[in-house]
């Protein structure tokens, strides 16, 4: 598995974490991704970074989703697509990763830890949210 694509495993466990028990102390969060990047201060400030930035931006992050979620609330979402979603809307909108690669290393974390359909629903929805960006003039990573 590539180095950042084990961060962002990472940082996924984490938010689903944070979902469903949002009262959980952040200073664990910091641990955990520590530990299990193994010390690669490299891979942890790339961590880190996904992490404070999905934070930072989630209610705007989560109204595009609504927005492009036909049919479909975030409550309604498993917790791992929603997250996984989040994650990925994070790295087209704000960071300086490149929009396919976002768009796929989201959809290689579905077909890992999400149901038979994830990856497409995964793949579906963060390419409206590029598309959407894209017609607006928006210049992506």
């Amino acid at each position: 598995m590539a180095r950042r694509s084990r961060a962002r495993e990472v940082v996924l466990q984490i938010l689903y974490q944070e979902d469903l028990n949002p009262d959980a102390d952040p200073r664990l969060a910091d641990e955990f991704l520590r530990a299990r990047l193994k010390h690669d201060e490299n891979l942890i400030q790339f961590g880190r970074y996904l992490l404070v930035g999905t934070r930072e931006h989630r209610k705007k992050i989560d109204m595009q989703l609504e927005r492009f979620a036909d049919n479909w609330s975030l409550r309604r979402m498993a917790a791992t697509d929603r997250n996984l979603l989040r994650l990925g809307a994070f790295e087209i909108i704000y960071s300086d990763t490149p929009a396919r690669v976002a768009i796929n290393e989201a959809v290689e974390l579905a077909k890992r830890f999400g149901g038979k359909h994830s990856p497409q629903f995964v793949n579906g929805l963060l390419d409206r949210i590029l598309k959407s960006i894209q017609a607006e003039g928006g210049e992506p990573a």
